[in-house]
């Protein structure tokens, strides 16, 4: 297991929610004798926090900025190489004799990625590693569903990273070997401004291919109601802008000016 995986994890356990409004609420309930109105103030602003991020309508004011960012691929723009980010494992999957799989959101991008496979003609690299320990590596089981469930072929497996920065570099080093230059990048809307970002700083030019929009249509009464799905998708749009953030002041904001839009 990769230790910084580990800690990188755990730092942002307490910055996301719901851990990161669970503690503010348990500290003003410990500190109510000593401060009987802050204490209770802070519990009830840090539940209502939690409430407002537990409800679909907050969790799409966070998601979509992100995915406006970079619209839909209309083909305008090509590249030489198909790039599929992984988004996670399922482990020990009875139904398909215990080995891991692919999670629903890494599906999501490799349906889009052997649909532009088909379009385009292009080959295709898929990049992620095993930060958890496991016996295969993320891309080992992007490129077996791609060819046993998709029958699309898969010409790279990059499964040497552990995080959205690994994968652009080391994707990177792959693909300059092969003389590429220019890819097309598949991940989820959410993320694509963040990837697009690193992947542009090893070099290579990036023409986003974004997928899994969760922030398109109209709004429904359940969207008001909270709900255990808009928190994740509220914690998932705040690890990206956490995550940007990071990324612009780790640069000096100059990645960010050349990959948080579409050309």
């Amino acid at each position: 297991m990769s230790i910084v995986w580990l800690l990188t994890n755990a730092v942002a356990a307490l910055f996301l929610p719901p851990l990161s409004l669970l503690i503010p609420a348990a500290a003003g309930m410990l500190m109510r004798r000593r401060f009987p109105r802050g204490g209770p103030a802070l519990t009830l602003c840090a539940l209502a926090l939690l409430t407002a991020l537990s409800t679909g309508v907050c969790a799409r004011l966070l998601m979509w900025p992100l995915e406006e960012m970079n619209p839909p691929w209309s083909g305008s723009q090509q590249g030489e190489v198909i790039v599929i980010l992984g988004g996670g494992r399922s482990r020990n999957a009875p139904e398909y004799a215990g080995h891991d799989v692919p999670i629903a959101a890494s599906l999501a991008r490799l349906r889009y990625g052997a649909r532009l496979q088909r379009q385009t003609g292009l080959p295709i690299l898929v990049t992620g590693g095993s930060p958890e320990g496991a016996f295969e590596s993320e891309a080992q089981l992007m490129a077996r569903a791609l060819r046993e469930d998709f029958s699309v072929p898969v010409r790279w497996v990059e499964a040497n990273s552990d995080n959205t920065a690994e994968n652009a570099r080391y994707s990177a080093e792959v693909l300059r070997s092969s003389g590429v230059r220019s890819i097309l990048l598949v991940t989820d809307a959410m993320h694509m401004p963040r990837a697009r970002a690193v992947f542009l700083q090893t070099g290579l030019q990036v023409v986003p291919a974004p997928t899994n929009y969760r922030s398109r249509g109209p709004l429904l009464i359940s969207d008001f109601i909270p709900n255990a799905a808009a928190l994740r998708d509220s914690s998932y749009a705040l690890h990206e802008w956490i995550g940007a953030l990071w990324y612009a002041l780790a640069h000096h904001g100059q990645g960010m000016k050349g990959g948080i839009r579409a050309d």
